[in-house]
């Protein structure tokens, strides 16, 4: 994921149920997004899924040069090497696990909703949502930096903010005509935005001394910025987890999809960062955001320099589209479970798509990409990391209590105290994160923890006044199954 200097960056589990691929099958409207004539060819498949996951953790190497400007070369290579297996992976055991067992839009809101109930629900919905709308609102203003290299009159004024403009509305209209479409573009942009760098890597690998990598940092090693820069471009594997409801057999697809993003991510930051600080003489504080770009003109010319500059772009163009499919689909999530007003659960007639959830999540976002991040999006960081606090204790408090929930796929842990190991080290991470965050972090997070309670009894208010339309969810929080019921819902309850 892009990045910038200044971001903090069992008993029997598996039960099969041939109804949903091992998965019980949810009512109309609640999970699965609801019946609408939604038809097989617009069901999210493998190898779009594994795409949009890619693009909502990374998009590739760009944003990663922070790590070798911190630490030098040689942790950085250990970082991305290491990470993934005390991180990437047990997050994305848990969102398989729990994907697959509630295969439903509204993905970590949902599991926690399950296990500790409304109020917890609508938090987690709070702590990610913020954190993933300041995420994507960043990718249009790093794509009109991009874009200003070669068209400098980008660099401000009108032309910037219509350059940004254009940005949110283009991909807003894309994701309205549905995730299927969304994903093969994301396969698109993904092969597009890869490519350079597997030619950096060939290009560089016969001039690659390994003696290079050992390079250290004058000054000294700035292990915030290091973890952190790690952090933002690792995180985010349960994104993908609120479109659970759109993806075609998930019992089978999103183990699959997730296991395989790890792979490529992992490989497509370690090959080009061991391929660039192998092969040119660079000291690691020329290691700033966009040093790619320069490090492939050193290797093998200027033509794979701006290769990699428009292969930025696209990746930017990927990120954003992937974090607003995930935050809109969130949105129809929590209106199924009444945790939102109705309104946000409307599908488009022609593509069955939230359009109510893209468009006010295009409006905050587009608000947002004007907005100054330093301080603010380190609170996205924060709000991110209480998410996955919660969201581990979920894991292991619905193992625990609900053995017996059917998990077409399991964590292959079955003892407790290993499923609370699977999640210890990763939890000690989120609160060193946490920790090292500055007093600024601690109160911007602080009132939207606060607006997030007020929504929820605001929400509350709404519902005992009948001043808005909320789904009617039922919820059976003591049986092994969760039953919701949605009223139907058309474009003109708007």
């Amino acid at each position: 994921m892009a990045a910038e200097e200044t971001h903090l960056g069992d008993a029997s589990p598996k039960a099969k149920n041939p109804d949903v691929d091992g998965v019980a099958a949810a009512p109309a409207g609640v999970g699965g997004g609801g019946g609408h004539g939604r038809g097989p060819g617009n069901k999210l498949t493998l190898f779009p899924l594994i795409f949009l996951i890619f693009f909502e953790v990374a998009g590739g190497p760009y944003g990663a040069e922070p790590a070798v400007q911190s630490a030098g070369p040689l942790y950085a290579l250990l970082g991305f090497l290491i990470f993934p297996f005390i991180w990437a992976i047990p997050e994305s055991l848990v969102t398989a696990e729990l994907s697959t067992a509630m295969p439903g839009n509204g993905g970590f809101v949902l599991w926690a909703d399950r296990a500790f109930g409304p109020f917890s629900g609508s938090l987690m919905g709070t702590w990610k949502y913020v954190s993933g709308a300041i995420n994507g609102a960043a990718f249009p203003a790093l794509c009109a930096d991009y874009l200003e290299r070669v068209v400098p009159a980008v660099s401000g004024g009108g032309a910037r903010v219509a350059t940004i403009v254009s940005f949110n509305v283009a991909l807003s209209v894309l994701n309205y005509t549905g995730l299927s479409i969304v994903g093969w573009t994301a396969v698109a942009l993904g092969v597009a935005s890869l490519s350079p760098f597997i030619l950096l890597f060939g290009a560089a690998l016969p001039k690659i001394r390994p003696y290079r990598w050992g390079a250290t940092v004058a000054g000294g090693k700035d292990w915030k910025l290091f973890f952190n820069t790690l952090f933002w471009n690792l995180n985010y594997w349960d994104s993908a987890s609120t479109m659970a409801g759109e993806v075609e057999r998930p019992g089978k697809t999103f183990p699959t999809a997730l296991l395989s993003a790890v792979a490529m991510t992992t490989l497509g930051y370690l090959l080009p960062l061991m391929a660039a600080t192998g092969a040119i003489d660079a000291a690691p504080g020329d290691w700033g955001n966009g040093f790619f770009a320069d490090a492939a003109g050193m290797i093998a010319g200027r033509w794979l320099k701006y290769w990699i500059e428009v292969g930025a772009v696209l990746s930017s163009i990927g990120l954003y589209s992937a974090s607003l499919s995930s935050a809109a689909f969130q949105l129809l999530g929590m209106a199924d479970l009444g945790l939102l007003p109705r309104a946000f659960a409307l599908r488009a007639p022609l593509f069955n798509t939230p359009w109510v959830s893209i468009v006010a999540t295009t409006a905050i976002t587009l608000a947002m990409s004007f907005t100054s991040f330093n301080t603010i999006v380190a609170s996205a960081n924060f709000l991110y990391s209480l998410g996955m606090l919660l969201e581990f204790a979920a894991f292991v408090w619905l193992r625990a209590k609900k053995p017996g929930m059917p998990r077409p796929y399991a964590v292959p842990l079955r003892r407790l105290p290993a499923i609370v190991a699977l999640c210890l080290v990763p939890s000690g991470f989120l609160v060193f994160v946490m920790a090292i965050a500055g007093w600024k972090v601690y109160a911007i997070s602080a009132v939207f923890t606060v607006a997030g309670v007020a929504v929820y009894y605001l929400m509350d208010l709404c519902k005992a006044k009948g001043w808005l339309k909320f789904s009617a969810a039922a919820v059976d929080r003591d049986g092994d199954a969760m039953m919701y019921r949605r009223q139907g819902s058309t474009a003109s309850e708007v």
